[in-house]
């Protein structure tokens, strides 16, 4: 049945059994295909129903569906003509993981970032207003995204609108890592106390009385209590509430969709699902299955970056009381999970709001703590005010561990950590590390700790060639060192483009610095290469435009120092999707660019 579906007006012409049908082809090709490419597979299990429900109910591109994070997308692809192309899902040159207006018409937003669909969806109902067409506009968020302040922004314009707008509540009780915050405990618990506890007394007694809707209860036990009370806060708001249902009932799914379908007010449709539904594995584990990686080759058994930044943690806090870890909602991804479990005082998950993470963070550093801020480089750009108004203008003792930085490789654009060293650079009061592998990650990490005033320690996403624990060793600020001594040519590395440029540096016989820091620069040593070179190769994996490369060229330039100088990053555009060494390779942040360099 799946190989008819060509386009959404296919699936109308099924019956409520042959959805059904389809929803299981669907599951069992997910599960088949993203074992095999990578990619999100938890969140899309968990919400085949309502994709087909949804499409079987609206009509796309005319009514626009708006995924939050859109990692949950990948039924919504193979439902719009996608399907013979999901091999080819996060490849160079192939699909997205996440929606993408230029992908097809039916993505009517691009997403990949948390907390945004409401927003958008309700830019999109009013655009409809203001051009008089009666098109409908369906936000599709999960409640791990709705701890996100810009949510709350959204249905606070939209609870003061009278636009057509939708939006589905998809409550699993996970974002990536478990869920946490007062929202999180609101839709799944509520407010403990007399209140509750007489509700929830009288409903049991209620509910004996209705088969139907006791086992649903069963089933849903978590979320017996938001049958009765969770309207609240939304229509509080003035955005109508409906629900909970079973977001697995496909029959009931239509039949609501159908009647909110005829509404044309800001309205909430709360469904409960199961992320992982439809594979035991998944199901049981859905932290784990949130993302998975195509087969792999690699048997070094060697620590990720992340992993290694996780131990660091753990010991660092064996004997520093004073240390605070905080994250956005990445306790595993940013290796995280060991500290959680070891040291669970000094441990503060915020779920999805960067921006309070990071003045958070501030609050903790005025009363002596020192908390260092776990953070994917991506994300860090949703807290930059707070970054420069918070921390860096007031000075505080915070380190942030920027995880992520450079290309990722098959997330593509929405998680590159490509601007990084650029966004930085230009703050007063802060320092920034770029460490060439994880042992100088853990140097630099002990360095930024003993070190006043905000301090970033950026590093890449993947796996270091080397690591020895470098115990108590710390760097001195603003020193570079030289790894190999040349002659004419001096390649200043930042970060992990080291291994490359040693490469590249045997066939010049050029001379290779591993700068360690971006801010500030090793001053004095670039006079002396400068004294001592024909040319500079500045190579970093981070956009050209105010990064590394351009730190050494105005310093240069003030010192009126005449060299020449190549800076190797990365171009003026939003890079492409891909593995990381096809990226490396496409923009020239290799040993043969470094060596066109040198022969330009």
């Amino acid at each position: 049945m799946l190989d008819q579906i060509q386009s959404p007006a296919d699936i109308k012409q099924l019956d409520l059994d042959q959805l059904q049908s389809l929803v299981e082809e669907i599951r069992e090709f997910l599960i088949e295909n993203i074992q095999k490419t990578g990619g999100h597979l938890a969140p899309n299990l968990g919400t085949v129903e309502l994709t087909v429900a949804m499409h079987y109910v609206f009509n796309t591109p005319d009514d626009s569906f708006v995924f939050d994070v859109g990692h949950q997308a990948y039924t919504h692809k193979i439902l719009t003509g996608r399907k013979n192309k999901m091999h080819t899902l996060r490849k160079k040159d192939g699909l997205s993981g996440f929606t993408k207006m230029s992908e097809s018409k039916h993505d009517s937003f691009g997403a990949g970032h948390s907390s945004t669909s409401i927003s958008a969806a309700l830019g999109i109902a009013i655009g409809n207003q203001i051009n008089k067409i009666e098109h409908k506009s369906i936000a599709i968020i999960g409640d791990g995204a709705l701890t996100g302040g810009m949510s709350f922004e959204a249905l606070n314009h939209a609870g003061d609108s009278d636009a057509d707008l939708l939006i589905i509540l998809n409550d699993n009780d996970m974002s990536i890592s478990k869920n946490v915050g007062a929202m999180n405990k609101y839709l799944t618990k509520l407010i403990s106390g007399k209140v509750y506890s007489t509700m929830k007394s009288k409903s049991l007694g209620f509910l004996e009385k209705m088969p139907l809707v006791r086992e649903f209860a069963k089933r849903s036990e978590e979320h017996l209590k938001g049958m009765v009370l969770p309207s609240t806060l939304f229509e509080e708001l003035g955005v109508d509430y409906f629900g909970p249902i079973d977001g697995h009932d496909l029959p009931m799914l239509v039949k609501t969709l159908q009647n909110l379908k005829q509404l044309k007010i800001p309205r909430l449709l709360h469904i409960i699902t199961k992320k992982g539904y439809g594979l035991e594995t998944a199901e049981n584990d859905p932290c784990k299955f949130h993302g998975i990686a195509p087969p792999s080759s690699d048997t070094s058994g060697l620590p990720s970056y992340s992993e290694i930044f996780g131990q660091w943690l753990c010991d660092r806090a064996t004997h520093d009381k004073a240390l605070m870890a905080i994250t956005p909602a990445m306790c595993t991804g940013s290796g995280m999970a060991a500290f959680e479990e070891q040291f669970p005082e000094q441990y503060f998950d915020v779920g999805i709001a960067e921006q309070h993470a990071i003045t958070f963070a501030g609050g903790l550093a005025t009363k002596g703590m020192k908390p260092v801020v776990a953070i994917y480089s991506t994300f860090l750009q949703r807290g930059y005010d707070q970054l420069i108004h918070d921390i860096a203008l007031q000075n505080l003792n915070i380190v942030f561990a920027i995880d992520r930085a450079g290309l990722v490789g098959s997330d593509g654009a929405t998680h590159a950590g490509s601007f990084d060293l650029s966004f930085l650079r230009c703050i007063p009061n802060l320092i920034i590390m770029a460490p060439s592998s994880a042992s100088e990650m853990y140097r630099m990490l002990n360095t930024a700790f003993e070190t006043s005033g905000p301090i970033c320690v950026r590093y890449p996403r993947g796996k270091s060639n080397e690591f020895e624990c470098a115990s108590n060793e710390t760097l001195t600020i603003g020193k570079g060192n030289v790894v190999k001594q040349g002659k004419k040519i001096a390649i200043l590395s930042f970060g992990t483009m080291l291994e490359q440029s040693l490469i590249a540096a045997e066939k010049l016989n050029a001379t290779v610095v591993d700068m360690r820091f971006v801010k500030p620069l090793d001053e004095a040593l670039i006079i002396e290469l400068a004294s001592s070179h024909k040319q500079f190769i500045s190579i970093e994996d981070n956009v050209i435009t105010g990064g590394a490369g351009s730190a050494i060229s105005e310093f240069l330039h003030q010192k009126q120092i005449s060299m020449p100088l190549s800076i190797l990053g990365l171009p003026d555009q939003f890079t492409e999707q891909g593995s990381q060494e096809e990226l490396y390779a496409l923009y020239g942040l290799n040993a043969k660019g470094i060596i066109n360099a040198a022969d330009s």
